[in-house]
């Protein structure tokens, strides 16, 4: 009684190696039937080459050969009817090994899981999540505290501005300025006379003198 119920417990235990056994055990039977219809196969051949041999010369030896081949023939038969059952037997348990070993993973997985969850709520998933994203805005408000250390940055920016606007005022007025210069195309007398330069400033009427004997003289 006791043994039997060791067997029970122990079978129950052992469920994947007992499946495998009798996966064993079905193929080996398997192939004896196989190895059986080979040897049918050649036992009808022979009889019927029998047949051929005797269908004309001896036809009681020729319908003997036909009987004997309807036999293996027959037997034949039930032999495949037999195989097929048992290749029906061993998918069946390949199929039914797979599901309890699928089974088993995720009994196991969803163990595992239980166990991962277990000590974890939505209200402490929510009040991590909200301690994190606050810690990282802190951390972004000291890393542009950290890339502005002047305290006094507004100031700064204005007296650049300012600073800006006189550089720019002073290249306009040098640029002007270097229009003014432009060198014009005027006749080399007149380049000589406006290079001199004068002593002593004239009145109005020696001006005019020197401008009339300039005119005689060309």
């Amino acid at each position: 009684m006791m043994a039997g119920i060791m067997s029970y417990f122990g079978g129950r235990r052992d469920t994947k190696q007992a499946a495998r056994d009798a996966i064993v055990g079905l193929r080996q039977q398997l192939q004896m039937i196989e190895k059986k219809e080979e040897h049918l196969q050649k036992k009808i051949d022979e009889e019927l080459k029998k047949a051929k041999a005797n269908a004309v010369s001896n036809k009681a030896v020729a319908t003997q050969a036909l009987r004997r081949k309807k036999m293996n023939e027959s037997e034949m038969d039930r032999l495949a009817g037999q195989r097929l059952q048992l290749e029906l037997q061993i998918n069946t348990l390949e199929s039914a090994n797979l599901n309890a070993e699928t089974m088993a993973a995720m009994k196991k997985a969803s163990t595992v899981l239980a166990s991962i969850h277990g000590n974890m709520t939505m209200p402490d998933v929510d009040s991590t999540m909200a301690k994190i994203t606050e810690q990282r805005e802190i951390a972004n408000e000291i890393a542009e505290a950290l890339s502005n250390p002047s305290g006094t940055m507004d100031a700064d920016e204005d007296e650049l501005q300012a600073e800006l606007a006189e550089l720019e005022q002073e290249t306009l007025d040098e640029r002007l300025a270097g229009a003014e210069h432009v060198p014009l195309h005027i006749p080399a007398g007149a380049r000589r006379v406006e290079e001199r330069p004068k002593v002593a400033v004239e009145d109005d009427e020696e001006a005019q003198l020197r401008e009339l004997q300039a005119a005689l003289a060309m």
